[in-house]
């Protein structure tokens, strides 16, 4: 959000843990909206771009279409849907796994980056780059 911010872009945040989006709208001064992304509800037409960075993976599959069509609904025309995944290196996996401590596990969705596509293009997206 600083970041964005510092670009003179007018940045929002969104998390869906309520520690998270306190700390950011202390760090940032930016507005954070405490949303779970299996559930978004996102103002029409509001974004040019919107920056989803290492987030959607965590979804299960069965939420990533609504996701992606809130987040979209969410876009200006002709905005920008940014996502950074992990993904299935050719296959779609999905299921827990060992998170980054000894004591944490994490709900991953890796897909190919076929299935990925085809997810995208079905809720109404488009691949500028890859």
């Amino acid at each position: 959000l600083v970041a964005f911010t510092q670009l003179g872009h007018r940045a929002v945040g969104l998390d869906g843990v309520p520690a998270f989006c306190r700390m950011s709208r202390e760090a940032s001064g930016c507005e954070v909206w405490e949303q779970d992304l299996c559930a978004l509800d996102l103002p029409a037409e509001r974004f040019d771009g919107i920056f989803c960075n290492a987030c959607l993976f965590h979804l299960p599959r069965a939420a990533l279409p609504g996701a992606l069509a809130s987040l979209r609904h969410a876009l200006r025309p002709h905005g920008v849907l940014f996502v950074s995944n992990a993904h299935g290196f050719g296959q779609d996996k999905e299921g827990w796994t060992d998170g980054r401590t000894a004591t944490t596990r994490s709900y991953v969705c890796w897909l190919s980056e076929e299935t990925w596509l085809a997810t995208c293009e079905a809720a109404g997206l488009s691949l500028l780059d890859k």
